[in-house]
């Protein structure tokens, strides 16, 4: 009880208060303006968060990101372009209804299910995060090998796109974690005599790199025109929403619990949440047909899902170290900048903190009603800002936010390499997410395999003899498995239909 009224005086103090109010707004602000991802306003705030206390830094980022992931509804419904790639799912819904005159209808359901989503998301995170942990001080390195390759495993096959393109993205990420001195020999590795890449290659710069810098060489180097926007008054956007609650209560409930469980999974986030709710969505409903022509109900539920997922990526963030999502693979790296590592042991050296993050995160919802409200009055003026003076200015912050990071400008190059590697990653369909995984994990695969390869003196049956071990050892080669069973029978059927 103690630690939780220390963690209400420790969000609830004024400079905190203030940093989240200035964070939502500069989120509300990137998700609004379309090539400018929930993802890089994360990147953006790291270099800020070096000069805060552990919750302004982390109150920050919760607040921006939870701002962003609704605000990107926005210039989906009003010109056909998702703000954020968790919008994409159900732009072209949102704008079939702003053309059939129900722009407020939809405003307002990207709104107000996004609130009930974004609280749902936190209440698992709540009671799943602490009993999750008192199960995680179990674990032992065995444990933790199992489950970094079964996150590794989800990563790659639930990832949108080719699994072999995945794969080869994910072993990337692994080899560039290998890159230094931190490994269990403390051998040099892959450092070419360069001093700067004894400490390996700096998680926070290539994370601006992939995810800001090449979001600007990829509005360089396009040359679409500006889409058109609705510009009618837009009047009351809670007109309405209550109705939407009692007609449509299971899709509510399903698109938020499917967000939770899908953001939970390493590597996956509310891009997918939103692309598997829609579709549950318009599989499950009594009226499919109405669907692409401008019905709210997969935008019911679809909202409801992405900003559920948010929440729901910090579970195993929190509680294991694993980032759910791009997101949270940068929290983590605030995290152990801020002294709060995460793990099982978090609940109990810091639970003051911890709370305070569950407090931030109903807060930020709560105040996405009233300034999710301004934000969509105010969207004309916010999509004007021309992208050819705002992208300039956002490289400079990255530039400056990567040098202040060790006062190097090996850190810069590294934004800018790994920048131009992403970019070209894409535009060959190669997803960036698992590359960042890899570095993320990757040292605590190797870290977690040379222990528990000691400890059973070489037997590789000794990864299976503890009980929590083998049901993960169990279900991780069945994931990495099935993909290759599939393959194989698909090619076994060929020839006898032919």
């Amino acid at each position: 009880m103690t630690a939780l009224v220390t963690a209400f005086g420790l969000v609830f103090d004024p400079y905190t208060i203030f940093v989240i109010l200035l964070s939502a707004l500069f989120g509300l602000f990137v998700g609004a303006v379309p090539g400018l991802t929930a993802t890089m306003a994360t990147a953006l705030l790291v270099p800020v968060t070096f000069f805060m206390a552990p919750v302004p830094a982390i109150a920050s980022i919760v607040t921006a990101t939870a701002m962003a992931i609704f605000s990107g509804d926005i210039p989906g419904a009003l010109m056909r372009i998702p703000g954020t790639p968790a919008s994409a799912a159900y732009t072209d819904e949102s704008y079939a209804m702003t053309r059939n005159g129900h722009a407020e209808t939809v405003l307002g359901a990207d709104l107000v299910f996004s609130v009930i989503g974004g609280i749902f998301g936190t209440i698992v995170l709540v009671a799943a995060a602490p009993s999750l942990a008192e199960v995680a001080l179990k674990f032992s390195s065995f444990e933790y090998f199992w489950l970094v390759l079964l996150g590794l495993a989800c990563a790659v096959i639930i990832s949108m796109g080719d699994t072999v393109k995945g794969v080869v993205s994910l072993l990337a990420g692994l080899l560039i974690s290998s890159i230094g001195l931190d490994n269990p020999a403390g051998y040099p590795r892959f450092t070419f005599g360069s001093i700067e890449l004894l400490g390996s290659v700096g998680l926070i710069p290539m994370m601006i790199g992939m995810f800001a810098v090449s979001e600007i060489l990829r509005y360089a180097v396009t040359t679409e025109e500006h889409a058109e926007m609705f510009r009618k008054q837009i009047g009351n956007v809670f007109r309405g929403m209550w109705g939407l609650c009692k007609q449509y209560p299971w899709s509510v409930l399903r698109g938020s619990a499917l967000g939770t469980a899908i953001g939970a999974l390493p590597g996956a986030g509310a891009d997918i949440a939103a692309w598997m709710s829609y579709a549950m969505s318009k599989k499950l409903s009594k009226t499919p047909e109405k669907f692409g022509t401008g019905h709210v109900e997969g935008i019911v539920e679809a909202g409801a899902a992405n900003n559920s997922a948010l929440a729901g990526a910090w579970i195993p963030a929190l509680v294991f170290g694993i980032p759910g999502d791009s997101i949270t693979a940068i929290v983590i790296g605030v995290l152990y900048i801020k002294g709060m590592n995460p793990g099982p042991t978090i609940f109990i050296n810091n639970p003051e903190n911890i709370y305070a993050v569950f407090i931030v995160f109903f807060l930020a919802n709560l105040l996405m009603i009233p300034l999710g409200w301004a934000c969509i009055k105010a969207a004309r003026r916010i999509l004007d800002v021309p992208r050819n003076v705002l992208m300039p200015i956002i490289l400079l912050f990255c530039v400056v936010g990567a040098f202040a990071i060790n006062n190097t400008l090996f850190a810069v190059t590294v934004i800018l390499v790994f920048g131009v590697v992403a970019y070209f990653m894409e535009e060959n369909g190669y997803p960036v997410a698992p590359a960042i995984l890899g570095l993320i994990l990757g040292t605590m695969l190797e870290e977690n395999f040379v222990s528990s390869i000691i400890k059973a003196d070489g037997r590789f049956l000794g990864f299976f003899e503890r009980p929590i071990a083998g049901v993960l050892g169990v279900m991780t080669l069945i994931v990495w498995v099935w993909p290759l069973v599939k393959w194989l029978r698909s090619r076994h059927r060929v020839p006898a239909t032919a």
